[in-house]
């Protein structure tokens, strides 16, 4: 009874095959084909098509998503000046 009490029960098994990541491979090779793109050598489908950037584009959205974040400053500006004064008055004359 004293020698079931010490068994050490042995370890488990398992099949397992670790997987190798190469992060550094991965990016160059997402790089690589980028360059490709933009060259013209092929496309992300593999077809003979030439790179057309869409740089407009996306000045067009930049700058509309600026103005229109200076839009919303300028009015949370507005609304604390008043909130300010309001509470000046109030404080002076009340």
């Amino acid at each position: 009874m004293a020698l079931k009490f010490l068994h050490t029960p042995r370890n488990k098994q398992f099949n397992f095959k670790p997987r190798y990541y190469n992060e550094e491979k991965e990016e160059l090779q997402k790089r690589i084909e980028k360059i490709k793109r933009e060259m013209g050598v092929r496309n992300s489908d593999g077809e003979e098509k030439p790179y057309v950037p869409n740089i407009k584009g996306q000045m067009r959205g930049y700058f509309k998503k600026n103005v229109a974040e200076k839009r919303k400053s300028t009015l949370r500006l507005v609304v604390i000046l008043v909130v300010l004064f309001a509470m000046a008055y109030f404080l002076l004359y009340f």
